[in-house]
């Protein structure tokens, strides 16, 4: 911490942050054996690391086989303005007694300065009589403590983690203090508290008033001038300020090694194809369904279906290619934890990964879930339904996915739309975690994205939010097209050991379109594409322009092209967005010599999607003579139009446009 204040700590990190931002850990020696401690990194967005916090313990619980919390212990610090005015505490705590986040309770403590930041009046803080108010939603109990009384401090602490050791549950600690230099070193509090502020600077402090009650009691006038010197030597001769217990070649067995996945190239496309005979077996385990369990027809046409895929009488579908993919990595030893807002049965009902027997009610035993019994001793398939939260839960999972490397975490949107609700967790933790605190993450989001008609908050996941965000290769942004493509990164996500965020653009309409299946063989063979070569018997030199696109987008211009009988233009999807694949992407258009003219296509705005991002990485694999042109839905202040017919027409526009005579932006190499 001292290296940090006279800039002698290591500056290793692309970007690094400031010093109290930065996490740390470490075996402390106690009495009672060694404890370890974790200090999470966390960014200056009040109270938002608090979730984080919640997903590292329970991912530390679970790989304790601890459901209880009896041996991992949530401790979160508040500031009492932040504590009430941050609707991320009322969502964290919106999670406490659920079945997939519980930690087992949460200690509270609130550092209550009773002035916020520079609130000038109480009455402008909150609606409440206590900042701890909110937590009357979970019923935990609340101490308010003197902070001027040391040893009563330490006994409501004492009770505070004992009501949590005994009954499982959050209990809060209101530390009632005043801050003597305001909101920062620089402050002047008293500009705004005049009164408090003139109390403040009579008070002689907390420690002078407990040394003085020491002296009292006759323990010496001197003692506590001896006890800070003695503290301060200890510190400037780098020795413990406390009793020590000797930790000798201590490590704990749970500790997780993350040197595996750290200096990995993006580039690495790890082996995701799995064997015919496995196919068949893990397919056959998945969709066979217990006498037992009564299911709801349409679910039951659902797995008739995939197992017909499954033996290969049918093409696989997105449901199919997923599925697949989590039950092949659970049956080699790599647990899945999928959470979200409808993500068990799929908010476009494709997925039913959990089964509801029409028979009984689901508390009564009445779920089946397929994926947790692919094979004997397998990883564990874990499926939440969250709660109608998207900033506490995302937040959740990224500090489950920050303690477990070897799970894969996904978080799915209900519409890929609804991120925005969790645009700090993006921000701060998502995009920038590992460049400012060297935290390597494996998180995968699932961002349901199409342009279908459904308005402006049922169409765009914004991708241009996350082609801004994407730099020093701090994540990879997808956008599969087939049931293939879904299969293979997903479990490149985990086989291989590169472990950054995954953010995937999910379809809606393709979910169930026959021209996104994928045959048998695409699972069997070959991997995930970054860049997916025209499939028609194209005269390659008969060829004079190529669509670049990405998504959903392309059915829509191959149907195009067939109408016209255009075989002089070929079609490229880009899989990866970022990082480019720009080797896979030089290639394609290697083989079409003659094509001078390149248009990028896509549904979004202008000013949207990944347009303005991409034609430079397409610049960059362009000859001499060559023009680059944009075909797509004019810039817009809103995602998408709300009205049905407009769709159609700004649909049918741009698919037009990408054929006919290259308007707007322009780019010559």
């Amino acid at each position: 911490m001292f290296a940090e204040f006279d800039h002698t700590a290591p500056e290793d990190l692309p970007a690094g942050d400031v010093k109290y931002h930065q996490g740390f850990s470490s075996d402390i020696s106690t009495r009672g054996g060694p404890v370890h401690l974790s200090l999470a990194f966390n960014p200056s967005h009040l109270e938002i690391v608090n979730p984080v916090v919640e997903g590292s313990v329970r991912a530390r619980m679970d790989r304790r086989a601890d459901p209880q919390g009896k041996q991992v212990l949530p401790v979160l610090v508040h500031g009492d303005a932040a504590f009430a005015g941050q609707g991320v505490n009322q969502e964290t705590l919106a999670l406490a007694q659920t079945r997939g986040y519980s930690t087992g309770g949460t200690v509270h403590i609130i550092i209550n300065n009773q002035i916020g930041f520079t609130t000038s009046d109480p009455r402008d803080m909150r609606s409440t009589v206590y900042c701890t108010d909110i937590v009357k939603m979970v019923e935990a109990p609340v101490l308010h403590v003197n902070a001027d009384d040391p040893e009563t401090v330490v006994l409501a602490t004492q009770i505070a983690l004992e009501y949590r050791m005994t009954f499982k549950k959050d209990v809060v600690l209101d530390i009632i203090c005043f801050r003597k230099l305001g909101h920062n070193e620089q402050d002047t509090p008293s500009l705004t508290q005049p009164l408090m502020y003139k109390k403040i600077g009579a008070h002689p402090g907390t420690r002078k008033l407990f040394a003085d009650r020491l002296a009292a009691q006759g323990l010496g006038e001197t003692l506590g001038d001896d006890m800070v010197k003695a503290y301060r030597a200890a510190l400037d001769a780098g020795k413990h300020t406390e009793e020590e217990v000797v930790l000798t070649n201590f490590k704990t067995k749970f500790s997780v090694d993350w040197a595996p996945f750290l200096n990995q190239k993006w580039t690495d496309s790890g082996n995701t194809a799995i064997p015919l005979a496995e196919w068949k077996r893990i397919a056959e385990k998945i969709t066979t369904l217990p006498s037992t369990v009564t299911p709801h027809q349409l679910v039951k046409n659902v797995y008739d279906n995939r197992a017909a895929m499954g033996r290969g009488d049918m093409p696989v579908d997105w449901g199919m290619g997923e599925h697949m993919a989590f039950a092949s990595l659970v049956a080699s030893g790599y647990p899945v934890r999928l959470s979200g807002e409808d993500c068990g049965r799929g908010t476009f009902t494709h997925r039913h990964a959990v089964i509801h027997d029409q028979n009984r009610e689901k508390w009564d035993t009445g779920t089946y879930v397929p994926l947790q019994n692919v094979t004997e001793n397998q990883a564990p398939f874990v499926v939440i339904d969250s709660i109608l939260s998207e900033e506490a839960v995302l937040g959740f999972e990224y500090g489950y996915a920050s303690n477990d490397p070897n799970t894969l975490v996904i978080w799915e949107a209900q519409f890929g739309d609804f991120a925005n609700g969790a645009q700090v967790v993006i921000d701060q933790f998502i995009a920038s975690g590992e460049v400012k605190w060297g935290r390597v993450n494996g998180l995968t989001l699932m961002l349901p994205h199409g342009y279908e008609g459904q308005g402006p908050e049922h169409s765009s996941a914004r991708l241009e939010r996350f082609m801004q965000l994407a730099a020093d290769t701090n994540m990879q942004i997808v956008q599969p097209t087939t049931a293939s493509q879904i299969f293979h990164v997903l479990r490149r996500q985990m086989v291989r050991n590169l472990r950054k965020p995954l953010i995937i653009f999910t379809p809606k309409s393709l979910l169930r379109n026959k021209d996104a299946t994928s045959p048998l063989s695409e699972f069997t063979k070959g991997g995930f594409q970054t860049v997916i070569p025209e499939n028609k018997a194209l005269k390659a030199d008969k060829v004079k322009r190529v669509l670049v696109c990405s998504g959903k987008v392309y059915y829509d211009l191959v149907k195009k092209r067939e109408e016209l009988g255009a075989d002089d233009t070929a079609i490229l999807r880009v899989e990866q967005l970022y990082p480019f694949p720009h080797k896979a992407f030089a290639a394609e258009m290697k083989k079409y010599p003659n094509a001078t003219e390149l248009v990028w296509t896509q549904d979004e705005p202008q000013n949207q999607g990944a347009w303005f991002f991409v034609q430079h990485y397409i610049h960059e694999n362009m000859t001499e003579g060559q023009r680059l042109g944009y075909s797509g839905r004019a810039a817009s202040a809103s995602p998408a139009v709300g009205y049905s017919h407009l769709h159609q027409e700004q649909q049918k526009a741009l698919v037009d446009g990408a054929f006919g005579k290259i308007k707007g932006f322009v780019l010559t190499k």
